[in-house]
C-alpha cells in the first residue's frame, strides 16, 4: 500500500492540556453514517490488528456506496465499533462519545469521592459482593468522611452489592455506604453508614515517596499509581529526592497501577537506570502495512531507547542501580508491565507479590480529521476512537505476555491483614525489605487466609482503566480513497 509524499503527523496528547473548553458554541449535528465513516477509516488505517477484521481489508468494498451499505447494517456507531471492527482477542480498544471527558482521563482528571476500593465475592460461586478500602485520596470526601486502608463494606444505600448490581450502585455521584466486619470468613454488617460525595479530582501518581533505613541498606520507596505525563516533573523530583538521599535499594509499588503514558515509563525506567542512556528500552510492532513502511523508510522510529530528558527537556535524576524491586498485583497492568519487561534485559528486577494482567498494546486517540488529529476535528461531534496501535517488545523480543508477569517472591493481598502502605510491616513492603536483607520468607499462610479473588474496582469504570496509551508522533498512512 503506498504511503503518501506528505506524511500526516498525529497531534501530541500531551499538547492537549487546556483545550477542553475549545469547541465552537454552535455546531452542526454529524450523521450516524459519517460517524461510522471516520470509525472505518481510523481502524482501517492504524489497527494493530486489522489483518484479523476482514471487514477493514483495502479491497474489502469497491466504491464507497457498498462500505455505507456495509456501516448501514449497524445500528450506531458502537455497534460498528464494538461489534464489527474489534478483534476477537482484544480487550482494550474502544470508543468514546465525548473525547473532552477522555482528554481529562490522559491528564489524570476525574470524577471520584476518593475511596479507592476492590471489590469480591463473598466466596467462590456466591453473588454477594464486599468491597475493601485499598487506599485514600487525599482532599476528597472519603478521607474528610474517616475512610480508612482496609475498612470492609457490602451495601449501597442499604443494598446488599451483588455481582448484577454492583456497577450501577456505585455510579451515582452521591451514595451511602454500610460498613461490614469479616470473622472467621463470615461477613456482617456493623450497622454504621458512611455518606460520600464525587467531585472533579486530579490524582497525583505520586502517592507515598519516603526513606526507609535497614541494618544494611538505605531503601527509597516509592508508591506510584499511574504513568501520568502531567505529573512527570513531580516524579523527576521525587528521584532527585532519592539521590540526595543516598538511597542503595529501591521499591517502586505498583500494585494498583493500571498503565498509562510508554513515555513516562521509559523516563521512570531511565530514572531507576541511568547507565543505559541510548540503549533499547523497547521496540514497536504496528500492523502490517505500518510495519513495512517503518522497516523500509526510518526503522529508528520503532525503537524506543532510555531517556536523558523527560518531555519538558529537564535533566533526568538518574540512580543508576543495578537492581530495583517491583510490588506488583493483578491490578498492575499495561505501563507497569512496560516499566518491568523493558528493565529486565538490563538489571535485576525482583517483582514481590502477584502476577500482573498481561497487556503488552499502546493506544492512541483517533479524532475526526482528515489525518486523526485533534486541531481540525469534526465540530459535528465528540466521538473518538482509542485503537491499539502497536504491541511493545523488550530489547530481546519479550511481548505476548497474556498471562501477565509472574512474581519472584509471591505473596497475595490479604484483605483481611492489610496493613499501612508505606509502612515497613506492610506484608508486600515487609517481603520486599526482608528480600532486600536476606532474611527466608513463607508465605503459605496468607494465601490461605484470602477469601476470594478480585471482581472489579474502583476506577473499573474509567476510560483508561488498564490503559497504555502513546504520546509518540506517528507517521500515518493517508488512507486509500475507495473508489
Amino acid at each position: 500500500m503506498k504511503f503518501p509524499k506528505t506524511l500526516l503527523l498525529f497531534c501530541s496528547l500531551f499538547l492537549l492540556v487546556g483545550c477542553y473548553d475549545d469547541m465552537d458554541d454552535v455546531i452542526r449535528p454529524t450523521s450516524s453514517l459519517d460517524i461510522k465513516n471516520f470509525i472505518w477509516r481510523g481502524m482501517n488505517n492504524i489497527y494493530l490488528y486489522k489483518g484479523q477484521v476482514p471487514d477493514l481489508a483495502d479491497d474489502r468494498f469497491a466504491n464507497q456506496e457498498e462500505l455505507n451499505k456495509f456501516l448501514n447494517t449497524f445500528s450506531s456507531p458502537e455497534d460498528l465499533f464494538y461489534n464489527g471492527l474489534v478483534a476477537a482477542e482484544d480487550e482494550f480498544s474502544f470508543l468514546v462519545d465525548d473525547y473532552i471527558e477522555l482528554e481529562k482521563s490522559l491528564d489524570g482528571i476525574r470524577v471520584s469521592n476518593g475511596m479507592e476500593f476492590g471489590l469480591r465475592r463473598y466466596s467462590e460461586g456466591s453473588n454477594n459482593v464486599l468491597g475493601y478500602v485499598r487506599y485514600v485520596l487525599p482532599n476528597t470526601s472519603a478521607e474528610e468522611k474517616g475512610i480508612e486502608r482496609g475498612m470492609i463494606f457490602n451495601t449501597i444505600d442499604g443494598v446488599q452489592l451483588t455481582v448484577d448490581n454492583y456497577s450501577r450502585l456505585l455510579e451515582p455521584e452521591t451514595y451511602t455506604i454500610g460498613l461490614a466486619n469479616i470473622e472467621d470468613g463470615t461477613i456482617s454488617s456493623t450497622g454504621e453508614t458512611i455518606t460520600l460525595e464525587k467531585e472533579e479530582y486530579t490524582t497525583n501518581p505520586i502517592f507515598i515517596s519516603k526513606i526507609i533505613p535497614t541494618e544494611n541498606a538505605r531503601v527509597g520507596y516509592l508508591m506510584y499509581n499511574g504513568f501520568t505525563g502531567t505529573f512527570d516533573g513531580v516524579l523527576n523530583e521525587t528521584f532527585g529526592l532519592f539521590k540526595a538521599e543516598n538511597i542503595t535499594h529501591l521499591v517502586v509499588d505498583l500494585r494498583y497501577n493500571g498503565g498509562g503514558s510508554v513515555e513516562t515509563a521509559n523516563d521512570l525506567a531511565s530514572m531507576i537506570t541511568g547507565q543505559n542512556k541510548g540503549e533499547v528500552f523497547y521496540t514497536e510492532q504496528w500492523n502490517d502495512d505500518y510495519q513495512t513502511y517503518f522497516e523500509e523508510n526510518s526503522p529508528d522510529d520503532l525503537i524506543n531507547r532510555f531517556n536523558s530528558t523527560i518531555r519538558t527537556g529537564e535533566q533526568i535524576n538518574s540512580l543508576n542501580l543495578n537492581e530495583v524491586y517491583v510490588i506488583t498485583t493483578l491490578r498492575t497492568a499495561s505501563a507497569s508491565e512496560l516499566l518491568i519487561n523493558g528493565l529486565d534485559p538490563y538489571i535485576n528486577v525482583i517483582q514481590v507479590g502477584e502476577a500482573t494482567t498481561g497487556k503488552f498494546q499502546a493506544s492512541t486517540t483517533l479524532y475526526d480529521s482528515p489525518d486523526f488529529n485533534r486541531s481540525d476535528a469534526n465540530p459535528g461531534h465528540t466521538y473518538a476512537i482509542q485503537p491499539l496501535i502497536y504491541k511493545t517488545l523488550n530489547a530481546v523480543g519479550r511481548t505476548d505476555y497474556y498471562n501477565g508477569l509472574a512474581p519472584d517472591i509471591e505473596i497475595t493481598e490479604d484483605i483481611e491483614n492489610l496493613g499501612t502502605l508505606g509502612d515497613p510491616q506492610e506484608p508486600l513492603l515487609n517481603a520486599a525489605l526482608k528480600a532486600i536483607m536476606g532474611i527466608p520468607q513463607d508465605f503459605s499462610a496468607t494465601k490461605r487466609r484470602t477469601i476470594s479473588g478480585d471482581i472489579g474496582g474502583s476506577g473499573m469504570d474509567d476510560l483508561l482503566y488498564q490503559k497504555m496509551y502513546s504520546e509518540k508522533e506517528a507517521l500515518p498512512k493517508q488512507p486509500e480513497q475507495i473508489n
